[in-house]
């Protein structure tokens, strides 16, 4: 049994009868301290579903917020305290870097006898400023939505966190309140959530983060040059999902690789595999290689049965390319050392993701559609193999994704926020032209996958 099975059977808790959620609704207060795109997607959702939330912002921006969300069923208040004050759940939905100067300033002002909870994607800095800031009569449930605020909620896993519960209608309470978003409940530690979300997301965003970064560098939207590369199923998933993570805000990703030590282990192991793979092309070591790679594919795939996650025809329509391939024209072999590098990493780190699918992001679950397409295809690792020894189209591209993600991995090890935002922003900016119709693309293809994988 998985660590994941064993918490979300261990800790369920019993169902919540109609006329106690009912009494809540009329009686209790949500709070939401920070109004970004995840902190108004529950404050829609819980308002939505008849609790009365109230919410607030940066305090400078009070008036426009208002302004902004007059016509919403929440009430914006001018700052935290106001939020704290009246909220019997509070839940910070402020940066991972933030999280403990945020507490500091607006715990003290917590209701008696109140809880409160976060949002943040790495709970171990989130639950020491509830620990040190936040008066002892308060009761911390924490949580975190597996996915960004453009997916619908439904179905998708949530963490519930019980952490320090004295009143026992505490936990039903919030659950309560979370039913709203109709997603999938999971119950861990906050230490367990932190290890698998770095087992989920810490490579998953590096590997993504570098091939923008490396098209980035070499100034090159890689679906306008023709079908000759970049062309195809597996190629359209690898534009979106990156373009998807350079359409979010910097600090999504930055809280999770910086804040979580068991990322950044991770993200230097990727960028140390994507190296030396690399290494491996250039000197056309094809039977190291293959070995390197046969057995990394033993221990990630090794007791994979039944249908694929993904297959190529689903992915062939969301492309942004424009061009039609005419009759005999093929495309080059990619050495798709982005994917290889991911699977690579796994066996290194002893991680197996199929572990973790209960509490897996979209993304994460795409990546390892295309990973497992490229892997478990008849025929289609031992075409990327050759691709990567024999052939050079991929070369200068393969060597700046190296670049890439040795830069994303120094930049996490320094646990520097600032040029985390600086590389981010520089790659999003020359993306821009781009990112609204990629979102709109990639939109459909991740409710077409995800439907296709349940």
């Amino acid at each position: 049994m998985s660590l994941i099975q064993k918490f979300h059977n261990q800790n369920q808790t019993p169902m919540i009868d109609s006329e106690r959620i009912a009494h809540w609704k009329k009686t209790k207060v949500v709070g939401i301290i920070g109004l970004g795109d995840m902190g108004l997607l529950y404050a829609q959702k819980f308002s939505s579903a008849g609790w009365n939330v109230v919410c607030c912002d940066r305090p400078e921006l009070y008036d426009a917020i208002k302004e902004k969300y007059k016509d919403e069923t929440f009430k914006v208040l001018a700052n935290g305290h106001l939020v704290s004050r009246v909220s019997d759940y509070v839940i910070y939905s402020v940066e991972a870097e933030n999280i403990d100067k945020i507490v500091a300033l607006y715990g003290p002002s917590t209701k008696v006898g109140s809880i409160v909870g976060g949002q943040t994607s790495c709970k171990s800095p989130e639950i020491a400023a509830f620990e040190k800031h936040l008066p002892a009569d308060t009761d911390i449930v924490t949580v975190h939505s597996l996915h960004g605020p453009r997916v619908n909620t439904e179905g998708q896993p949530l963490v519930l966190i019980k952490h320090r519960c004295s009143t026992p209608d505490s936990f039903p309470f919030v659950e309560a309140i979370m039913s709203s978003l109709k997603s999938k409940h999971v119950y861990l530690t906050y230490e367990e959530h932190d290890k698998i979300t770095a087992d989920t997301q810490a490579v998953t965003h590096a590997a993504f983060l570098s091939m923008g970064a490396a098209w980035y560098k070499i100034k090159l939207y890689p679906w306008t040059i023709g079908i000759d590369r970049w062309y195809g199923g597996l190629e359209n998933a690898k534009v979106n999902i990156s373009l998807r993570i350079y359409s979010n805000k910097w600090h999504v990703y930055a809280g999770l690789a910086i804040t979580n030590p068991a990322a950044h282990e991770q993200i230097l192991q990727y960028a140390t595999s994507a190296t030396e793979l690399f290494s491996l092309f250039v000197q056309h070591k094809r039977a190291e290689l293959t070995e390197r790679l046969l057995k990394a594919k033993g221990f990630v795939f090794g007791n994979h049965s039944g249908l694929l996650l993904l297959d190529d025809s689903i992915l062939e329509k969301y492309s942004l390319a424009k061009h039609q391939p005419y009759e005999g024209q093929t495309t080059l072999a990619n050495s798709h050392l982005s994917l290889l590098a991911i699977v690579d990493c796994w066996c290194r780190l002893g991680i197996n993701p199929y572990d973790h699918m209960i509490c897996s992001t979209p993304l994460f679950r795409i990546f390892l559609g295309v990973s497992e397409y490229l892997f478990l295809t008849p025929g289609l690792l031992e075409t990327t193999i050759d691709a990567a020894i024999n052939g050079d189209a991929f070369r200068a591209d393969d060597l700046e994704f190296v670049i890439a993600a040795r830069s994303w991995s120094s930049i996490v090890s320094f646990g520097s926020f600032d040029l985390y935002k600086k590389q981010f922003e520089e790659v999003q900016e020359f993306f821009k032209p781009m990112l609204a119709e990629a979102n709109t693309i990639g939109n459909e293809m991740i409710k077409t996958i995800l439907s296709h994988s349940k």
